[in-house]
């Protein structure tokens, strides 16, 4: 296999950074990681943590590595720091070619996710979980971070920890908070906890709230949902085509701007135009 080989098959499908679906995959489940591969997820996590019991870890790490080894490419969901498999699972990753990433089970402080990334090669990149209160309170001091690149709500776990519910108005205050400290850091916009919900229609417009947050991307729990969440997260055709009207009207420089009121249109139809070319949605 020649390098020009080897750097194609493991090129991730859509940049991290724009990542809509995020489909969490047990690691002890090998069997599922080539299934999760092929589907419409923009990025796999391989989840090292709460989907493997304490006895399998050994045999789902060296699964995980190996897979990984064979001109894949994948995120992985470590243990949290204060366990004893945090180390565990960052010996078994530092040296495999195909991880994209780790995120970082139930990140409480900037300081877990320095300790993470000084354990992995020099600009692995680190997903911080937030699944506690104090992990919230955390939020900005985790997101200005060095190592963090995006923020994640494991919504689930943040629920049990705090007592609060799934309904839009209870979720709202961490959803926002975590979007806000994203942009105050000048990070990636977070990604959003899982629906658990099987219905497509309900997992659109759990997707849609999502964005209404300010969260760019949503934790998948099965492969069914990647596909809907990633419509529901992207720029809809009517929307393209209205962005490609405006730029056509206005001009790509701004040369048919004719009062102050242009401005953030454009700016808008241009930040639509170009998530629908990286998501190849065509207008209509």
């Amino acid at each position: 296999m020649t390098t020009a080989d080897k750097e194609t098959t493991l090129a991730p499908r859509i940049a991290a950074e724009q990542a809509r679906s995020w489909l969490l995959v047990p690691a002890g489940r090998p069997e599922n990681f080539e299934a999760a591969h092929t589907s419409a997820a923009d990025a796999i996590i391989l989840d090292l943590e709460d989907a493997v019991t304490p006895d399998r870890k050994p045999q789902a790490r060296a699964d995980v590595a190996a897979w990984l080894s064979e001109r894949h490419r994948a995120w992985v969901r470590i243990n949290d720091a204060t366990t004893s498999y945090w180390a565990d699972d960052l010996d078994a990753l530092s040296d495999v070619q195909g991880l994209e990433g780790v995120m970082l089970a139930k990140t409480e402080s900037g300081m877990q996710v320095d300790a993470t990334a000084d354990r992995l090669p020099e600009a692995t990149k680190v997903l911080a979980l937030i699944e506690s209160a104090v992990g919230l309170e955390a939020a900005p001091e985790i997101a200005r971070t060095e190592a963090t690149f995006r923020l994640a709500f494991g919504s689930g776990d943040f629920r049990r920890d705090t007592g609060m519910d799934d309904s839009p108005l209870a979720m709202a205050y961490p959803r926002s908070r975590l979007s806000i400290a994203s942009r105050a850091a000048r990070i990636c916009p977070p990604i959003d906890g899982p629906a658990l919900v099987t219905d497509t229609d309900a997992l659109i417009r759990a997707a849609a709230l999502s964005l209404s947050m300010g969260m760019t991307g949503k934790l998948c729990m099965s492969i069914e949902q990647t596909a809907p969440v990633n419509d529901a997260l992207s720029p809809s055709p009517a929307e393209t085509k209205w962005a490609r009207e405006v730029i056509a009207a206005l001009g790509e420089d701004g040369s048919g701007v004719r009062d102050g009121s242009d401005v953030p249109k454009l700016a808008k139809a241009k930040k639509i135009n170009a998530l629908a070319r990286i998501f190849d949605i065509t207008p209509q």
